[in-house]
């Protein structure tokens, strides 16, 4: 329901008047609310319940950041310890589906394509982070994916012309080719450089976003929660 816009930030959340609209108990309402809280969406208010958080660009910009370097260090430790097969056969899926999207991306209808895309990206993304092996660097991921904006896919909705999205499509799917290149290739230090630097794509559509605040709140409700102007 936040990320819907149902609520704009600053907008008091109480366990009552929340419980009798979801029509549940007050008890999941209230582990609910404390769930969200840890992960950031909303926060204490000092006169009992809870706000919903105001977002500022340069946090939206931070989280985006840490994500980048936490997926390149997974992409550092997949190439050190080796790429198991399973592993490698389900990256050259991702690999080939993406492949499929851009080879029709003239073709095929705007939003069939960007649903494709953000399908196989999301795989992408996730296989990286839980072929590292690393519990803390996946938890880490999964935290910072929770918060608006921040997930891989979470603001490829807003592009700019529609030749402008395509290229960005093809600019992120040949990092893809060129992070599995190094990984299986054991290019530790390259496969961490590359997935740093693919992780700061979604700067673009967070810019994008910004700038065109209104087309952006009827594509991303959520957009609502984010107040000020573009990152410093």
């Amino acid at each position: 329901m936040i990320l819907r816009g149902e609520f704009a930030a600053g907008d008091r959340l109480a366990e009552i008047p929340i419980a009798e609209r979801l029509k549940v108990s007050r008890t999941p309402v209230r582990v609910a609310l404390a769930t969200l809280e840890s992960e950031g969406l909303i926060e204490a208010s000092p006169g009992g319940g809870y706000i919903v958080r105001r977002f500022t660009p340069r946090e939206i910009a931070d989280s985006i950041a840490v994500r980048a370097v936490l997926e390149g260090f997974a992409a550092r430790l997949i190439a050190e310890h080796g790429v198991p097969r399973k592993l490698a056969r389900d990256l050259q899926d991702c690999l080939d589906d993406g492949n499929r999207v851009i080879a029709n991306l003239e073709s095929n209808i705007e939003y069939e394509a960007s649903a494709a895309y953000i399908e196989m990206n999301n795989r992408f993304h996730r296989l990286v982070v839980e072929g590292s092996g690393n519990d803390a660097l996946i938890r880490a991921v999964e935290l910072i994916n929770l918060l608006p904006f921040a997930s891989p896919s979470a603001l490829m909705p807003m592009q700019g012309s529609p030749e402008e999205g395509r290229e960005t499509l093809r600019l992120a799917h040949r990092q893809h080719h060129h992070i599995v290149k190094a990984m299986l290739t054991g290019q530790s230090v390259r496969a961490q450089a590359l997935a740093e630097e693919h992780g700061h794509i979604p700067d673009i559509n967070l810019q994008l976003a910004l700038e065109r605040r209104d087309e952006a709140t009827k594509l991303l409700p959520a957009m609502r929660l984010v107040v000020g102007g573009a990152p410093e």
